[in-house]
């Protein structure tokens, strides 16, 4: 599909000194927060973007090979279907096009402020502002929704020596696409989502590719295809015929909470076309014992691939599975002492998700951070608002990430929460909302019970699990009672202020 001429660029000057919301982030959740703003008529607010452009990780990760592993027809905006997806599985350019439409059709545009750090935001209990401080300046805001989302920050593993490699490293997340490739002797570190697409992409560039894993995945067959031109146009003109297709993708796949969460032995099916998608892919015996996964499918993220097991078996990639003793200036030596000579490591080590960055720099109504709150487990109520920060709102905070379904149900179902909360301010004449302690305290309470028998304990280490072994990552349960019960804001669940915060809260 052609790029669209788009909009001219948001502003890179100085930040707005007050606004009334700000909105940290323009990935899906940032700007489904702002598109909802403008379509309730509310103008006064700024979205605050650290990268060159909106989409966030689908700006930042331009990886080869990088793609989305939910359908394409579920992975976009209820209200901004795109009837022209070129595969059924959307690859990162064409989100980050469709992002960027989104930012320019529903006039994002003047509100965005590009290149734009944010250093640090601290409640200011006396004026009943935030003060959010970034490298263009000073915003004040009554405000703050933060959608910094779970994948943004690379996490990279502490090797022994691996200050003094003199060749090329990077993150999956970072990609340098001025480095050649080109035979290279490249060792990849990590056998997760990034990796199982960019390995089988280098893999015919390179000159000998080293994949180290520590743990295998369970990889299912990929069911990605082109798009035909007759379904394009008929979804064009049939907007009607779309919804059916997305609403039916997400029954299916909401089907797997039954799974995930209800009964795990029912995930034998599962196993079973795991198992045999592995055995028709891989002949080597000793080969298919090392990439055989020996915990419960669905305890770690299930990856879909058809390019990952023949990758492997192509003559110039070696599957490491002895692990790391040391890096040494120009090679790797593995676990069993051999030394591997390699010019570039490329990591494929996924994000810093239960540790999110966002805890040691916001600041709440006693100075203390998130992370002094958390003490390395992130809870929120509905994993949206935390106690002790007023007028803060979290998308995509702890709890709301999915083992089966599309992150984007979740973020519009927190938008209308938080679009709830702003007429319940208005309609009560409340200038400070705070959830309740105890209210945040049962419904983590519940969380932890909700998640007692599903996949996810039985037993594999996986990033779901914070600092304390807690899933601090996902909803344990369906996705449509995530909505339910964020669908109205319950004032009774929070404190309402009328401006200063030794007048009397405003009666619910």
């Amino acid at each position: 599909m052609a790029t669209e001429t788009l909009a001219p660029p948001a502003q890179t000057g100085s930040v707005p000194a007050e606004v009334d919301v700000a909105i940290v982030g323009s990935g899906f959740s940032g700007l489904g927060m702002a598109i909802r703003l403008k379509q309730e008529g509310l103008e006064d607010f700024v979205v605050l973007e650290r990268d060159e452009e909106v989409g966030g990780t689908w700006w930042a990760n331009t990886y080869p090979g990088c793609a989305c592993d939910v359908p394409s027809h579920l992975y976009s905006f209820s209200f901004e279907l795109n009837p022209e997806w070129t595969r059924t599985y959307s690859q990162q350019g064409e989100i980050r096009d469709y992002l960027r439409r989104c930012a320019d059709k529903h006039g994002i545009r003047p509100h965005l402020h590009l290149q734009t750090t944010v250093t640090s935001a601290a409640w200011d209990d006396d004026a009943g502002r935030w003060v959010i401080e970034t490298d263009r300046g000073t915003v004040r805001a009554r405000m703050l929704v933060a959608g910094p989302g779970p994948l943004a920050e690379p996490k990279t593993p502490d090797l022994p020596g691996l200050e003094t490699f003199e060749g090329k490293t990077m993150h999956s997340a970072r990609w340098d696409h001025d480095y050649d490739l080109r035979g290279k002797r490249v060792a990849s570190i990590g056998t997760g989502a990034s990796a199982i697409q960019y390995v089988p992409a280098i893999q015919p560039e390179v000159e000998q590719l080293y994949a180290f894993q520590r743990t295998p995945p369970w990889i299912f067959p990929h069911s990605d295809r082109p798009t035909t031109r007759f379904e394009r146009r008929l979804y064009k003109a049939f907007p009607f015929l779309q919804r059916m297709v997305r609403g039916a993708i997400y029954a299916m796949r909401e089907s797997n909470v039954v799974g995930f969460v209800k009964n795990p032995k029912r995930m034998k099916l599962a196993d079973f076309l795991a198992r045999r998608h592995m055995r028709k892919q891989v002949s080597d015996p000793e080969l298919l014992e090392r990439v055989t996964p020996s915990y419960t499918i669905g305890c770690k993220r299930i990856l879909p691939s058809n390019k990952w097991y023949p990758a492997l078996q192509e003559p110039n990639v070696e599957l490491i599975t002895e692990g790391i003793q040391e890096v040494r200036p120009h090679s790797i030596v593995t676990g069993d002492g051999r030394e591997l000579e390699v010019d570039s490591i490329i990591f494929g080590t996924g994000f810093h998700v239960t540790d999110m960055p966002i805890g040691k720099y916001v600041r709440g109504r006693d100075g203390s951070t998130l992370d002094d709150l958390w003490h390395g487990s992130p809870r929120a109520y509905l994993g949206t608002a935390i106690p002790g920060f007023p007028n803060l709102f979290l998308l995509l905070g702890p709890n709301t990430g999915l083992g089966h379904n599309s992150m984007v149900y979740m973020i519009e179902s927190q938008i209308e929460h938080v679009m709830s909360a702003l007429q319940a301010m208005k309609d009560r004449g409340a200038e400070r909302v705070e959830v309740r302690g105890d209210v945040t305290e049962r419904f983590n309470e519940e969380i932890d019970e909700r998640h007692k028998g599903t996949v996810w304990t039985t037993g594999c280490s996986s990033w779901y699990l914070d600092d304390t072994g807690r899933n601090a990552t996902l909803w344990p349960d369906w996705t449509w009672r995530f909505r339910q019960r964020t669908a109205q804001f319950d004032p009774a669940a929070y404190e309402m202020r009328a401006g200063q915060p030794d007048r009397e809260a405003v009666a619910a």
